[in-house]
């Protein structure tokens, strides 16, 4: 299969992102792109259909496509994304560490929160994303240990998504979520580093395999002055 379009994908990206391309600049025709990067407009209109949906540019009819404002941490929720994907194009140097790292049973109050499936053994942690020395988000992770054999706390501070694409040749399928918010409890106060607010965004997701199997659950606590939750909508 041609991947031609998501090297241009990324390339363009790059451009946008580092300033290349400015907020409401006009970024090059498709006609252009083709001769740029010597290759079919199909290929580009690809290319410019996936930084479409992610929000960096906008396509007008018989005008061209404009790069939009892109200032916050987007967490996309059309998408399933590793927090190191989406830090990596937000440009955000975030620092993770694992406070928490332990097996446990699901048993059967487990399962009735986390939906995992009773009696299997799972990896438990907690990870928490700072960035410019402050705690912003708290991950409380749920894995099997089945399906994510010989996680390590070393493995979590990176990537666990990567682990298990790349290293165990996994596919990671979809997930449902739900985003939620709750009072804050004495963890979330003395992990986020939370003076003020009595609250916390909650984002909870059971992440399936590609043939349906629930290997994830996770909840990301977040600090409620610091992330803005955002999707990109596009009339048709």
């Amino acid at each position: 299969m041609d991947k031609k379009y998501i090297y241009i994908h990324e390339k363009i990206k790059n451009d946008i992102l580092s300033g290349n391309y400015k907020p409401g600049e006009k970024v090059p025709s498709e006609n252009e792109f083709c001769k740029i990067y010597s290759t079919s407009r199909g290929t580009v209109r690809r290319a410019l259909d996936m930084l479409s949906e992610e929000g960096l540019i906008n396509s007008v009819h018989g005008k061209g496509s404009f790069v939009l404002e892109n200032n916050q941490i987007a967490f996309s929720f059309g998408k399933l994304e590793s927090f190191a994907e989406v830090s990596s194009i937000n440009r955000n140097e975030f620092i993770t560490s694992v406070p928490l790292f332990e097996e446990v049973i699901i048993d059967s109050a487990l399962h009735e929160k986390t939906c995992l499936a009773e009696g299997k053994k799972a990896y438990k942690l907690y990870r928490t994303r700072s960035l410019n020395n402050e705690n912003i988000i708290l991950d409380i992770n749920y894995f099997l240990k089945d399906n994510v054999l010989n996680l390590t706390k070393e493995i979590a501070k990176k990537s666990i998504y990567k682990y298990i694409e790349e290293d165990l040749n996994t596919k990671i399928g979809f997930a449902k979520r739900i985003i939620k918010i709750e009072p804050a409890k004495s963890i979330d106060k003395k992990s986020l580093n939370m003076t003020t607010y009595d609250f916390v965004v909650v984002v909870k997701n059971y992440v399936y395999l590609n043939d349906g199997t629930q290997f994830e659950y996770t909840e990301s606590r977040h600090h409620p002055e610091r992330f803005e939750f955002l999707d990109f909508a596009r009339r048709r």
